[in-house]
């Protein structure tokens, strides 16, 4: 931990030197929700969100807030090592032609719907009992499978123990979306009619757990969470497949999958709280995790330490300098595919 903010009701933990005015500013919001639990934890890589920062951990009692989970529900890292010790440059191009003929990118889905037994399964539930998954579900069965765009992307990498690796970042598509935005804009309306305290302002409305629709939302939310993980476990399948069909024979070892925007019940300080994690991964004392690089800078698998202050988390990636936006307007793409060439990275990127 670098410092600690103690301007607000409760206090600021931050994992970073500097932070940018807004996010800082909505971390100062979060301080002064009056369920939050112990502290606010921010992590190294937060810049500005929706309500809460990106790289934002909160803990709450009895209460759940939407826009603290974030509209990319379930968003997420894979990794799969390889048996493979080496890819030459041209078969690498043939690699990535043939998952672009696989995988869907940016806003683009697939044609038809996939396969119905590789969505996630509703525990306790049916599908028709989630009122928003339910409505979106075909359409989620044309997002399975499909990376969607953003800083969602696939990569082959080579790693310190000498082999090939695929790692995957990507999330719940529109499906997490329509339910993030659904539950956000019904917590809007109650706690207008509650007459909540809490500013619109900041964009932190919240729905009690122990609701109906506080209810609803986490049952929908985790829903999406594993959908995220379909999503990724398909995209890793098809490009494994490329590469059974470029270079066979190649093996695979286990898929490692973490998810780093959700919230779960937890016990922290011997309380059982509701953890928020925004932009942020679980880092439990031993468990594994993936913490990815920018274009051109190594991704880390990571084992936690178990930090109760940070309420066991750490970073979900290598941070930004600037938003993606700024970055369309200020850099030449032309310029910084050229560097990344220069390194010996092979880019594919759309404009």
């Amino acid at each position: 931990m670098k410092k600690v903010v103690n301007t607000e009701n409760k206090p600021i933990k931050l994992w970073l030197d500097d932070i940018e005015d807004g996010a800082l500013e909505q971390a100062r919001n979060l301080a002064n929700l009056p369920f939050v639990f112990k502290h606010v934890a921010i992590m190294p890589d937060a810049h500005l969100g929706y309500g809460m920062p990106i790289g934002g951990v909160m803990a709450s009692e009895e209460m759940v807030v939407p826009n603290a989970v974030g509209v990319d529900i379930g968003c997420g890292m894979c990794a799969v090592k390889t048996s493979l010790t080496i890819v030459s440059r041209e078969t690498l191009k043939k690699i990535m032609a043939g998952i672009r003929s696989q995988v869907p990118l940016g806003f683009k889905h697939h044609k038809q719907g996939q396969q119905a037994s590789l969505m996630p399964k509703v525990k306790g539930d049916s599908v028709a009992d989630l009122p928003v998954v339910s409505r979106e579900y075909q359409n989620a069965l044309t997002q399975l499978g499909t990376l969607g765009g953003g800083n969602h992307f696939i990569e082959i990498q080579k790693g310190n123990d000498g082999h090939i690796w695929l790692m995957i970042h990507s999330g719940s598509r529109n499906l997490g979306f329509k339910v993030a935005n659904f539950y956000n804009r019904l917590a809007c309306d109650l706690n207008r009619q509650w007459k909540s305290k809490i500013s619109p302002k900041w964009q932190l409305a919240f729905l009690p757990i122990a609701s109906g629709s506080g209810q609803n939302y986490l049952r929908e939310m985790n829903y999406c969470v594993e959908f995220a993980y379909a999503n990724r476990k398909l995209m890793m399948q098809r490009v494994q497949k490329v590469l059974q069909l470029l270079l066979s024979p190649v093996f695979f070892e286990p898929i490692i999958n973490i998810a780093h925007n959700y919230a779960a019940l937890e016990t922290h300080y011997n309380g059982n709280v509701m953890v928020h994690r925004k932009g942020a991964t679980r880092a439990q004392e031993g468990e594994l995790g993936i913490i990815p690089g920018s274009q051109g800078t190594p991704s880390y698998l990571v084992r936690g330490k178990g930090n109760r202050e940070s309420f066991t988390s750490c970073s979900h990636g290598a941070g930004r300098k600037m938003g993606r936006k700024q970055a369309q307007r200020q850099l030449d793409l032309a310029f910084e595919q050229k560097k990344l060439d220069d390194q010996g990275i092979i880019t594919c990127h759309s404009p």
